[in-house]
C-alpha cells in the first residue's frame, strides 16, 4: 500500500493547493447558508474526485497496465501528453498575471457564490473538483500511475482513499476551521482568500510547472525500462 500512496500523495497535494477551490469554499462560509452549502460543497468535492479517481483506475487496471507493455506504453504516453498541457496552461497562467498595481480578476461566477443554493453548491464543488482541467489531470496522472502498479484491490483503493482524504484536506480544514474557530476564523480566511486572489496566477502557474514536469518524468520513466 505505500508503493500506491507514494504515486498519487503528490497529485492529491497539487489538487488540495488548488486557489480558486479554496476562495470558493471561503465565499461559501461567508454565505447565508453557510451551515448547508459549507459541508454540502465539501460532499459534492470527495464524490467528485473519487468517481473520476475509481473510474481511471478500474479502467487501466482493466486494460492490465501493469503487465500489458502495449498498456502500460499508452498510459505513458497519456501522462506525457496531459504533463505538456499542463506546461502549456503554466506558460498561459504566467502571462496573464496581474502586473504590479492592477487588480486580480476572478471568475465572474464567484460574484454569485455567496447567494448560492446547496444544489449549485454540490454542481459547483463537481465542476471545481474534476471538471477543471488541473484537477482532472491530476486525477487522472493519480489514478492511471497507480493502474500500472499492480497492486491488490485492497491496495489500490487505500491509496485512492488516500488521495482523495488529501485532496480535500484544505476544503475541509475551511469547513472545520470556519464552524468551530468564530470570529478569528473569519478573520484568518479573509486574509486567506485576498492574498490567494492576488496571487492566483502565479501559484497557478507554477503548480502547472510542476506538476506538468511530474507527469512528465512519471510518463518517461516506464517507457525506459
Amino acid at each position: 500500500m505505500g508503493q500506491g500512496i507514494s504515486e498519487v500523495l503528490p497529485f492529491a497535494i497539487g489538487i488540495a493547493i488548488s486557489p480558486v477551490p479554496i476562495i470558493a469554499i471561503i465565499l461559501i462560509l461567508f454565505s447565508e447558508r453557510a451551515r448547508v452549502n459549507g459541508p454540502t460543497f465539501l460532499l459534492g468535492w470527495v464524490i467528485g474526485l473519487a468517481a473520476v479517481s475509481v473510474v481511471v483506475y478500474l479502467v487501466t487496471d482493466a486494460a492490465n497496465a501493469s503487465t500489458d507493455a502495449t498498456s502500460s506504453d499508452t498510459v505513458s504516453w497519456g501522462k506525457i501528453v496531459l504533463g505538456v498541457v499542463l506546461l502549456g496552461l503554466a506558460r498561459r497562467n504566467w502571462a496573464k498575471r496581474p502586473k504590479d498595481g492592477q487588480p486580480a480578476a476572478l471568475p465572474k461566477w464567484m460574484a454569485t457564490v455567496e447567494s448560492i443554493t446547496p444544489a449549485r453548491a454540490f454542481g459547483l464543488a463537481i465542476i471545481l473538483s474534476v471538471v477543471n482541467p488541473k484537477n482532472l489531470i491530476l486525477a487522472i496522472g493519480a489514478a492511471a500511475g497507480l493502474g500500472q502498479l499492480g497492486l491488490s484491490k485492497g491496495d489500490a483503493f487505500a491509496a485512492l482513499a488516500v488521495f482523495v482524504l488529501v485532496a480535500s484536506a484544505s476544503i475541509m480544514f475551511a469547513v472545520v476551521y470556519e464552524f468551530a474557530g468564530g470570529q478569528h476564523a473569519q478573520a484568518t480566511l479573509a486574509d486567506m482568500k485576498a492574498w490567494l486572489t492576488v496571487h492566483n496566477a502565479a501559484v497557478m502557474a507554477v503548480l502547472f510547472l510542476v506538476f506538468g514536469v511530474v507527469l512528465i518524468s512519471k510518463g518517461i520513466g516506464p517507457l525506459s525500462v
